[in-house]
């Protein structure tokens, strides 16, 4: 019989031994020890608060699409924002979008709407709160760019609101990566005023572009590694002859080198050795060390 702990009246539990793998697009990952899918901003304060009187430690999960999780689990609370989902449209053409709501449903409402700004992020597989923390960013456009604010979660239970100059912003990273703080909702700045049916035609191009030239009939994370200047990634794993290499169930892609597949079966550690071997070998061939974009949770053991 599975364990839970009622952490509010309204219904909010933390499970026990929760599976992670479900819940990341590399459909891999042990369990989390404790696990809580908060549904407003008091529950997830709530998820806080527990985890702080049990000294749990917290990781946070949003749409699991950047995320490498060991097959061991994870200790402590993992806390799902992916159903904080609400949004607030304002006459001056800005949006606030709680921090799970993905981001790719999102560029489609401001689509509709004649809104301009993001085109770029519908085939993003993340959420509000994953693109904030990681300054998501495709076709030469990226988060920071059109952010007004983000509200965060303390440690302490306190509510912040943070400017993007308090982010610190760096090509694929923020302040709150490396930060116990959690996003729980964004606003951006966008451009009002367009023809609808336009917008939604530049929208489903974006996204036709990304279908055509990325791999999406298996389950990956996005790219993997970030794109050192002035080549990238992608350019020097297919040209370090790594194309199609398989380690276990785990594949480079062969439509796309900067993305790893699950090609049925793979466990974490699959890919996570296959990550260390290209970093190895483009090393070897470049004298470069490539930097995983993907982040890595909980205990591996290299082969």
């Amino acid at each position: 019989m599975a364990i839970e702990k009622q952490l509010t009246s309204t219904g909010c539990v933390a499970q026990a031994q929760y599976p992670l793998a479900t819940l990341t697009t590399f459909k891999v990952g042990g369990p989390a020890e404790w696990f809580a899918a908060p549904r407003s901003v008091s529950e997830l304060q709530a998820c806080v608060q527990w985890a702080n009187a049990e000294g749990l430690p917290i990781t946070r999960l949003g749409a699991g699409s950047n995320l490498l999780i060991s097959d061991r689990g994870l200790p402590g609370l993992v806390i799902c924002t992916r159903y904080l989902r609400q949004t607030e449209f304002d006459q001056a053409g800005q949006v606030t979008a709680a921090a799970g709501m993905p981001m790719a449903t999102l560029a489609w409402k401001v689509a509709k709407r004649g809104w301009r700004g993001l085109v770029w992020t519908v085939g993003i597989p993340g959420t509000v709160g994953g693109a904030v923390v990681m300054n998501a960013g495709a076709h030469g456009s990226d988060t920071q760019e059109i952010l007004v604010s983000t509200d965060v979660l303390n440690p302490d239970g306190t509510l912040e609101t943070l400017t993007p100059d308090q982010l610190q912003f760096q090509y694929r990273t923020s302040i709150l990566q490396a930060d116990p703080r959690i996003v729980t909702q964004a606003t951006f700045q966008l451009q009002p005023g367009h023809d609808p049916q336009v917008v939604r035609a530049e929208t489903s191009a974006d996204l036709e572009q990304r279908r055509t030239t990325q791999p999406y009939h298996l389950p990956s994370c996005g790219s993997v590694f970030r794109n050192p200047q002035p080549k990238s990634a992608g350019w020097l794993i297919e040209n370090s002859g790594l194309k199609g290499f398989k380690l276990g169930q785990a594949q480079v892609a062969e439509r796309h080198a900067n993305f790893i597949l699950n090609c049925g079966g793979a466990t974490a550690s699959d890919i996570f050795n296959l990550i260390r071997h290209i970093q190895a070998i483009v090393d070897d061939k470049w004298s470069l060390q490539l930097r995983p974009e993907v982040q890595i949770l909980g205990d591996f053991q290299t082969v």
